[in-house]
C-alpha cells in the first residue's frame, strides 16, 4: 500500500535530480536511471510518476520557469512605477539564480529541444508570450509601440541571456546593463 502524502515529495525529489542531473552533464544526456539515483528512489518509481525522461524534464523546466516567476514577482512587488516594473523584469532575468550552473544547462537544453520536440516548443514559447506580456504591460504608459518595443527587449533579453551563460568570464552585469541600456534607448533615460 503506497504512503499517503508522498507522491509530492517524490514528484519534487525527481524534479530537483533532474535538474542536478542535467547541470552535471550539461544536457539533457542522461537516464531516467541516474536521475532517480540521485532521488534516491527506483527507476520504475521515476516512471511510475512522469512516464519518461522528456516528461520529467518538462516538470524540471516548470520548475525552473515558477523559481523566474518568484523573482519576477518580488521585483515587481518593489516597483512603484511602468519603468520600474520594466526594471524589475530586466533584474529578474538576470538574476543570479538564472545563472546556477544547473539552472543554465536546463535552459540550454530547453532551446535545444524545443526545435524537435512540440512540448518543450509550447513551454518556451509559454515563456517567451509572458515576458512579452509583462513587458507590453510595463511600457505601455511609456512607449509609443508597447508590443513592438516589448517583443525587441524580450528577444534581446533573451539573447544577452545565451551570451552571458556561455560565457566564460561572467559577464551577467553587462548583459543586464546593456538590457538597461536598451531600454532607455527605447522610452528616454532615466530623468
Amino acid at each position: 500500500m503506497p504512503k499517503l502524502g508522498m507522491q509530492p515529495i517524490r514528484r519534487a525529489a525527481l524534479v530537483e535530480a533532474t535538474i542536478a542531473e542535467i547541470g552535471a552533464a550539461g544536457s539533457l544526456d542522461v537516464t531516467v536511471g541516474q536521475i532517480a539515483k540521485r532521488a534516491g528512489m527506483s527507476t520504475a518509481l521515476a516512471h511510475h510518476y512522469f512516464g519518461g525522461k522528456d516528461q520529467i524534464f518538462l516538470a524540471a523546466m516548470r520548475q525552473i520557469l515558477r523559481d523566474f516567476g518568484v523573482e519576477v514577482v518580488a521585483g515587481l512587488r518593489q516597483a512603484h512605477t511602468a519603468r520600474g516594473r520594466a526594471e524589475a523584469l530586466i533584474a529578474a532575468s538576470f538574476a543570479p539564480s538564472c545563472f546556477a550552473p544547473a539552472t543554465v544547462s536546463a535552459w540550454m537544453t530547453l532551446y535545444a529541444q524545443a526545435t524537435t520536440h512540440p512540448e518543450t516548443h509550447r513551454l518556451l514559447h509559454l515563456y517567451q508570450r509572458r515576458l512579452r506580456s509583462n513587458l507590453t504591460h510595463a511600457l505601455r504608459p511609456l512607449s509609443a509601440d508597447p508590443r513592438g518595443h516589448a517583443e525587441m527587449l524580450g528577444a534581446l533579453i533573451d539573447g544577452l541571456y545565451l551570451r552571458a551563460a556561455l560565457s566564460p568570464d561572467g559577464t551577467v552585469e553587462q548583459a543586464r546593463a546593456t538590457a538597461q541600456r536598451a531600454l532607455d534607448t527605447l522610452i528616454g533615460p532615466k530623468q
